[in-house]
């Protein structure tokens, strides 16, 4: 398992947030990304988006507690092999994530090379 300090894997995440395409972080609203260890339920997910799609919100008001998508340290270096992969499994998974808050299903996700 690739070995890489907490502050270092989330230097990465912000690497790879600022490598997406601006139209595509252009319409995030009222979403925070974070990095956690690992899942509760200790499964094996390299993330996950909690909070209501695009396509489920209805007016969104003050107060409104935000959207979340979580990249999974310890699974993400377990997954990769090396740094570059790492880098390249981050991005992926942002993409992923983000997806679901566009209200892209996951099999279209995959169907898209994004899964």
């Amino acid at each position: 398992m690739l070995e890489i300090s907490a502050e270092s894997f989330e230097e990465l995440v912000a690497d790879g947030l600022d490598s997406l395409h601006p139209e595509m972080m252009a319409e995030l609203d009222n979403v925070i990304f974070l990095v956690e260890d690992a899942p509760e339920d200790g499964s094996d997910t390299l993330g996950v988006y909690e909070g209501f799609s695009v396509a489920e919100r209805g007016v969104y008001g003050y107060g409104e507690e935000p959207d979340r998508i979580i990249l999974f340290r310890m699974n993400l270096l377990e997954h990769c092999a090396d740094l570059d992969e790492l880098m390249a499994e981050i991005r992926i998974t942002l993409v992923h994530e983000i997806a679901h808050f566009y209200g892209i299903t996951e099999e279209r996700i995959h169907e898209l090379g994004w899964g």
